[in-house]
């Protein structure tokens, strides 16, 4: 039986969009399948791993039966991945066997049956929705997500909050030793406050796959549920159930000392002294004295690295240390020319922000050294 016949890539990059979430080993074996459905001339993809579920509709599919049926992801994406880019594919369903066809190439997949495969549900009519652009939401995510904490006990921190509130959309994500804090405007102001804490797989697909475009992003949040919508694609996924700490408790609000850098300078700095941090503890000084910041670094082997900016500061001398990973991500992540660093004293955690902006706030805490 005839499914369809199509070119390469009208294949590949729908289930591209959704085998991202496909687990290499699972207990079900059918999660390690994609759902395709075939109606008309519209093809359907699904993949899910109970907690996500991903699906993308495309058009334009020559001939061939309407049918549904799973077959493992990545075996099909290697073999679509494997084939030229020209000339058509076929896809035939015989006795549980599907066959991938194109020019002499030939694959027989084995199969499951598409009514065992699990589906979430979607949310209700009552779910709250929120539309903004990719582009913001994507740079959003950027902005914090490197922020989240990974196998923590703490379950509720391997994740990022968001916040609908008013015409305001802000994420924070924290591990307990840093924190990261940003806000965008939606394109229409929310009814009543929102909050949701999104799991880290979650937000790394998110990011992966929403494009750098003014194109809409609709979000909707119901109870233990979020769904985004954007493009051919539907990404429904469970929410963390815990209290997020309070995060306004953690952003100092009067630090003394504030110092302007040009922020390419101060990573390529960081850099070069992280190259002799041990590799355990990843620590840095940082050294204030009056127009120069000395950053400091040593490790076991009693090797030493010391770099020298010129700043414009005047004050009192500082000395503090923090992990420089904590450092490189925030300035990898913005793309500003200058950043403004807070500091009170070297056993206080530092807040940087950007010159003229209060939409981010990021807060490290030193480390002894």
């Amino acid at each position: 039986m005839l499914l369809l016949t199509t070119t390469r890539d009208a294949l590949l990059a729908p289930l591209q969009s959704v085998a991202g979430i496909v687990e290499k080993r699972h207990t079900l074996p059918i999660l390690s399948n994609v759902l395709i459905e075939k109606h008309g001339d519209q093809l359907t993809m699904l993949a899910t791993d109970i907690e996500i579920q991903i699906r993308t509709i495309t058009g334009g599919h020559i001939g061939g039966e309407d049918a549904s049926i799973t077959v493992g992801a990545r075996k099909l994406q290697d073999i679509l991945r494997a084939l030229p880019d020209s000339g058509d594919i076929s896809l035939t369903l015989d006795d549980k066997r599907l066959t991938v066809k194109a020019g002499r190439s030939r694959f027989q997949l084995q199969t499951l049956p598409a009514a065992d495969y699990p589906r979430m549900n979607l949310p209700d009519s009552d779910a709250a929705r929120l539309t903004i652009s990719q582009r913001a939401f994507k740079r959003q995510l950027a902005q914090v997500s490197y922020s989240m904490a990974q196998q923590d006990i703490r379950y509720y921190l391997n994740g990022l909050l968001i916040i609908a509130d008013g015409g305001e959309l802000r994420m924070v994500a924290t591990d307990g030793h840093r924190l990261a804090y940003a806000a965008a405007d939606l394109d229409a102001p929310v009814a009543a406050r929102t909050e949701a804490i999104l799991p880290r797989k979650t937000v790394l697909e998110l990011a992966r796959q929403l494009a750098d475009s003014d194109d809409p992003l609709e979000i909707l949040l119901a109870g233990n549920q979020a769904v985004f919508r954007f493009g051919p694609i539907e990404l429904v996924t469970k929410l963390i159930d815990g209290k997020f700490p309070d995060y306004e408790r953690v952003i100092p609000q009067a630090h003394p000392k504030l110092v302007t850098f040009n922020r390419q300078p101060l990573l390529a700095s960081l850099q070069r002294a992280a190259i002799l941090t041990n590799e355990k503890f990843r620590g840095v000084r940082m050294v204030l004295e009056d127009g120069i910041l000395k950053i400091v670094s040593t490790n076991a082997e009693q090797e030493e690295a010391q770099d020298e900016l010129e700043i414009d500061y005047q004050g009192d001398k500082l000395d503090i240390g923090f992990n420089v990973t904590y450092l490189l991500d925030v300035l990898n992540n913005l793309s500003s020319d200058t950043v403004d660093w807070r500091f009170n004293d070297g056993n206080s955690s530092a807040l940087i922000t950007l010159p003229g902006n209060d939409k981010f706030k990021y807060v490290v805490m030193p480390m002894r050294i």
